[in-house]
C-alpha cells in the first residue's frame, strides 16, 4: 500500500512553512507522494449554509464548506512548481484539477513544465467541479453545464499536446491550427493521468478506457465502497471491449486522518464517517480492510479545523513506523 499525503492547503489559516514541514517528512518517510488541493473561491453563501449545491454533490456533506469565506487558504496550482523545487523523491501533484477554470492548451504547456521543474514526478489527476458559484468566480459559468464534455476535451489536449512536436485541436472549448507548445514531459509518453468520479462509475470507467488513464481517486470511500468502485469500473471496462483490469490501475481515495488517544465512533455516516479518524488499532484494522478491498493508495487528509500540524506531523510518523508495518506484514 503507497501512502500519499493531501497538504492542508485549504484551510482558514495555513502557512508555507508548515506545508513545508509537512512536505519534508513525507518525503523523509518515504512516501509515495504529495498532493495539494484545488479549490478557487468559499462563497459567502457558504458561510450560512446556503451552496447551490452541497460539497462536492454529495448530500452527506452539506451546502457549507469547512473553510470560512473568509479564509487565508493558499491555491494548490502554484504549490505545485514550490514542491518540485522542495522535493526530490515524493511524486507531486494536485487532486484534483478542475479543468473548467484553466485553459487546455496553456494547463498542458505548463504541466509539463511542471513535471521538468519536478525531474519527472507529476502526476496529474482531472475532473469536472461541482460548485457553480466557483465556475462564476473563475469566468466558467458558461461551462457548467458542459462540464464533463470539458474534461474530455482537456485530456484529449494534454495528451495530443504531449506526445506530438505540433498539435492541432478543433473542439468546443478549444479551436486552434498546428502550433508547438514548448517542451514536452520528462515522462513518456506523458505524465500519470487519474480521473476523480465520486458518483458515475460508469463515466469513470469510460474515462479511464478510452483515454488509457492510470488510475482513479474517490473522496471519504469506505472500504466497501471501494470494493463496489472497484467491481463497476471492472465491469464497464469489461463492456467497453478493453482488455484493461481494474488491477491494473490505482485506486485512490481522500480520507481524513487523525491518530487519537481512545477510540473513536465509526458508525457508518456516508461520506462524513470518521474513516481514518480513530485509535492507533482503529485504524491498523480500517487499513487492513481497505488493502484487502483493494485501495491501493490512500491519501492522508488532515482535518479542516481543530488538527494542529504538529499533531499531523507526529501522527504520519506513528502511521508509517508503527501501523504501516502491520498492514504489509498481511
Amino acid at each position: 500500500m503507497k501512502l500519499a499525503l493531501y497538504l492542508p492547503n485549504f484551510r482558514d489559516k495555513v502557512t508555507v512553512r508548515e506545508l513545508g514541514d509537512l512536505t519534508a517528512l513525507a518525503e523523509d518517510l518515504d512516501f509515495d507522494s504529495v498532493w495539494t488541493l484545488d479549490r478557487i473561491i468559499v462563497p459567502e453563501s457558504s458561510d450560512r449554509g446556503e451552496m447551490q449545491y452541497p460539497f462536492g454533490m454529495l448530500d452527506e456533506m452539506g451546502k457549507q464548506l469547512p473553510v470560512s469565506s473568509r479564509g487565508e487558504f493558499l491555491q494548490g496550482m502554484p504549490l505545485l512548481p514550490w514542491l518540485a523545487a522542495k522535493t526530490s523523491k515524493v511524486r507531486i501533484g494536485m487532486s484534483i484539477i478542475d479543468t473548467p477554470y484553466r485553459s487546455p492548451g496553456v494547463l498542458a504547456a505548463e504541466l509539463a513544465t511542471i513535471d521538468h521543474l519536478s525531474g519527472g514526478r507529476l502526476n496529474v489527476a482531472v475532473g469536472s467541479g461541482w460548485m457553480p458559484e466557483e465556475f462564476a468566480a473563475a469566468s466558467a459559468a458558461h461551462i457548467f453545464p458542459k462540464r464533463h464534455k470539458h474534461v474530455r476535451e482537456t485530456i484529449e489536449i494534454m495528451q495530443g499536446i504531449w506526445t506530438n512536436e505540433v498539435f492541432e485541436y478543433h473542439g468546443e472549448f478549444a479551436d486552434f491550427e498546428p502550433a508547438g507548445f514548448g517542451a514536452k514531459p520528462v515522462q513518456k509518453p506523458h505524465p500519470p493521468i487519474f480521473f476523480s468520479g465520486l458518483k458515475d462509475p460508469k463515466r469513470s470507467a469510460s474515462r479511464i478506457a478510452k483515454y488509457n488513464l492510470s488510475g482513479w481517486i474517490g473522496i471519504q470511500d469506505s472500504p466497501e465502497d471501494i470494493r463496489r468502485w472497484r467491481t463497476e469500473i471492472q465491469r464497464e471496462l469489461d463492456e467497453l471491449d478493453t482488455k484493461r483490469s481494474v488491477d491494473d490501475l490505482e485506486i485512490a481515495s481522500m480520507i481524513w486522518f487523525v491518530i487519537t488517544d481512545e477510540d473513536v465512533d465509526q458508525s457508518p455516516l456516508g461520506k462524513g464517517t470518521n474513516l481514518l479518524v480513530g485509535s492507533a488499532a482503529q485504524i491498523t484494522d480500517r487499513l487492513k480492510r481497505y488493502n484487502e478491498a483493494g485501495l491501493t493508495m490512500p491519501f492522508l487528509w488532515p482535518p479542516f479545523q481543530d488538527v494542529p500540524v504538529a499533531k499531523t506531523l507526529d501522527d504520519m510518523k506513528r502511521l508509517k513506523e508503527e501501523i504501516l508495518p502491520k498492514i504489509d506484514a498481511m
